[in-house]
């Protein structure tokens, strides 16, 4: 497009800038109205906070391409500006659909916070609402690329000629990318099914910690000050534990190994202390009993129970703490100990 080309572009940038102008004036005069109407409801809310930002580029991008369509046919750049602003536009409506997903996620789990103390609903809510925005985010975004692709005429025919061929390439692809869409249908059936949630308490391969997120192909294990990294599809294969399946009340268990000289009466009185002591006792459990014997000591389990994983984690440290400081302090030969018997050996008599 040369220079004397852009005086019939004049009063069509002057509509232009107009028509931006005014989509942002709309946009902020209306910004409040929206918000108001929306504050009764926290979906709603989640969404138009997350749905902002993409906003302010898609309205003027729509009424530009409306703009553009009323452009003359014979006028130089016309089918390039309206191909370009398409394009954008696309792109922009992706973004809001993303957004919108999104903020229909954050509303979902503003109405059903997991800092109460029996959260096994809301952990459920929260693994399936992310889980799936994940998935639907993902389908927006292919969604949008494909209409972009689409728009432009050689990539429908690079399209069309590989029809013939999409079955071996199918398989190809398949084959590649197996571990891939395992890992997204594992996802979908944890989604559904619910075998684990966010904040689940799991053993894995002999590793104890709590479900810190899950996304579309991987689960985030938080494992004491690491964190363990497990593919979606290794749960669907493997067997684990999971200690929070039906309610996230918990009952821990404390085992020491004492002599049998122990006065069981007096642990008893004080691991019931200790549990009475403590803010992550939820007073229900607190019992001691010898739960094994061997010909050098017994096995004492304690079992307390707690309101969720993490305070049952250190009930059991506090407890396990102060009884063996009871048991070093008033009764050192409670410890467990190694018996022999000891014979004093026959003097020789010397030979004759």
């Amino acid at each position: 497009m040369s220079l004397k080309d852009l005086d019939p572009w004049g009063h069509w940038i002057v509509l232009a800038l107009g028509l931006i102008a005014a989509s942002l004036i709309a946009h902020r005069l209306f910004r409040p109205v929206v918000r108001r109407m929306a504050s009764w409801s926290a979906v709603l809310v989640g969404m138009v906070h997350r749905c902002d930002r993409p906003l302010q580029w898609a309205l003027p991008l729509a009424a530009l391409q409306l703009l553009w369509e009323g452009l003359p046919d014979g006028l130089a750049g016309a089918s390039l500006v309206q191909h370009a602003n398409g394009l954008l536009l696309i792109g922009a409506l992706t973004a809001l659909g993303m957004a919108g997903v999104r903020g229909v996620a954050d509303g979902v789990l503003a109405r059903h916070p997991d800092t109460v103390a029996n959260n096994l609903t809301a952990r459920r809510v929260h693994t399936q609402t992310k889980v799936l925005s994940r998935i639907v985010s993902g389908a927006v975004l292919v969604a949008g690329v494909a209409f972009m692709l689409m728009s432009f005429p050689r990539a429908r025919q690079f399209g069309a000629s590989l029809l013939a061929s999409a079955g071996v390439a199918g398989l190809v692809v398949g084959l590649a990318a197996k571990s891939v869409f395992g890992n997204l249908l594992a996802g979908l059936q944890i989604a559904l099914a619910q075998p684990i949630r966010i904040d689940d308490v799991l053993i894995v391969e002999g590793e104890w910690g709590r479900v810190e997120e899950i996304t579309a192909t991987y689960v985030v294990l938080r494992i004491w000050d690491d964190r363990l990294i497990i593919p979606l599809g290794w749960f669907s294969e493997h067997p684990f534990q999971n200690w929070t399946r039906t309610t996230a009340d918990l009952l821990g268990t404390v085992f020491l190994w004492v002599d049998f000289g122990v006065p069981l009466d007096e642990l008893r009185a004080e691991a019931r202390r200790l549990c009475e002591a403590s803010a992550n006792w939820d007073r229900r459990v607190c019992l001691v009993q010898v739960t094994d014997a061997n010909d050098k000591a017994m096995q004492l389990r304690v079992l307390v129970s707690s309101s969720d994983s993490g305070a049952n984690f250190d009930l059991r440290c506090e407890v396990r703490e102060g009884l063996i400081d009871l048991l070093r302090r008033r009764h050192p030969g409670a410890l467990p100990r190694l018996r022999a018997e000891w014979t004093a050996p026959t003097a020789e008599r010397p030979a004759g």
